[in-house]
């Protein structure tokens, strides 16, 4: 048992464990929109337009979560103003704009004769380096977040299902897609320190869409993908300390093993059914 209890011993491990039970809880709710919306594909790409941000950020001298959230809420809104206003589809928009903002971070990355960031961490996380002041950023954008999906429930709910209706029943659709684009964007921040640029998606996605195996009622699909997300987080990260692999990586690989178990269920549920 004192083995177990190892990891806590630590005040790092105490910072990095409350960061993957704020990242995933948010993460895994808000991936049910992604998945019911079928945007999967947004989380890659803002991840990958904050890039550029990162890198103003360290030209400027400022902090480089800063110059991400900037330039990821940025890209939200871009995208979602193209794609109304130029009747373009959204894949298309978000391939577009991500790919452009990311080569405008490489652009002015390749102007630096010398640089000394360390890319590494933005690309693959490093939750075990969070301190005090990045567990504030992620507490306060995580409670931002979840108080405007509160506000915005019902809003959210009906432009997911059947977005025509709710524009016909007086909800302004495009504010609230305009909205989600921009708590997307914040999420992905928050995640950013945690599994990095080329990782932030799985865990937006995977949780959800293992959730949307299981049911097909959506505060239950809620609900499970925000279990299946902790549990995907805190779990990783402590395997991760045993086996002396990657946070980042661990966490996504634990968070495909349950999407897999949870597409095994399903497989298993329909094949009783077909028998009975």
């Amino acid at each position: 048992m004192n083995a177990l209890l190892v990891p806590f011993q630590y005040e790092f491990m105490q910072h990095a464990f409350v960061a993957a039970l704020a990242v995933g809880l948010l993460c895994s709710t808000m991936g049910t929109y992604v998945v019911l919306r079928k945007l999967a594909f947004i989380g890659d790409g803002i991840a990958h337009a904050s890039f550029a941000g990162i890198v103003i950020a360290y030209l400027r001298g400022i902090d480089y979560y800063v110059g991400a959230a900037v330039v990821a809420v940025l890209t939200a809104l871009g995208i979602g103003f193209v794609h109304r206003r130029g009747n373009i589809s959204l894949d298309t928009t978000i391939g577009v704009l991500f790919t452009g903002a990311f080569a405008f971070g490489v652009f002015l990355m390749s102007l630096q004769k010398n640089y000394a960031v360390d890319l590494q961490s933005f690309l693959f996380g490093d939750i075990l380096g969070v301190g005090i002041g990045d567990l504030v950023l992620i507490l306060v954008l995580g409670i931002a977040v979840a108080v405007a999906t509160v506000i915005l429930y019902r809003g959210l709910l009906y432009t997911s299902f059947d977005p025509v209706v709710a524009q016909a029943s007086g909800i302004r659709s495009g504010a609230i897609e305009y909205a989600l684009l921009v708590m997307l964007a914040l999420t992905i921040i928050v995640a950013l320190q945690s599994v990095g640029i080329v990782l932030v998606a799985a865990l937006l996605v995977t949780p959800a869409a293992a959730a949307y195996q299981l049911t097909s009622r959506f505060t239950p699909m809620m609900t499970l993908s925000a279990i299946l997300g902790t549990a995907s987080t805190v779990g990783g990260l402590y395997l991760s300390f045993f086996l002396h692999g990657s946070s980042g990586a661990t966490i996504v690989l634990l968070s495909t093993l349950l999407f897999f178990a949870a597409v095994g269920v399903k497989s298993a549920r329909s094949a009783i059914a077909r028998r009975s």
